[in-house]
């Protein structure tokens, strides 16, 4: 079994850093956040799914600097 992990970052207007990462078992992805525990499996746009956790749940709406 194969399994992929990504990650999708943002800061907070505090300058703080969430992260949600998204991981695939097969042809299952599921994505869980590393602030609150938050959850959820997503068969498609699992980045986008992410993005919008993070924006309404924490504020999160700024890409962090490169590094």
């Amino acid at each position: 079994m194969e399994i992929d992990a990504s990650k999708v970052s943002r800061l907070d207007p505090d300058g703080r850093e969430h992260v949600v990462r998204v991981r695939r078992t097969g042809g299952q992805r599921t994505i869980s956040c590393d602030t609150c525990g938050w959850r959820r499996s997503a068969q498609f746009l699992p980045w986008l799914k992410a993005q919008e956790h993070l924006a309404e749940a924490h504020g999160a709406t700024v890409d962090p600097p490169e590094r």
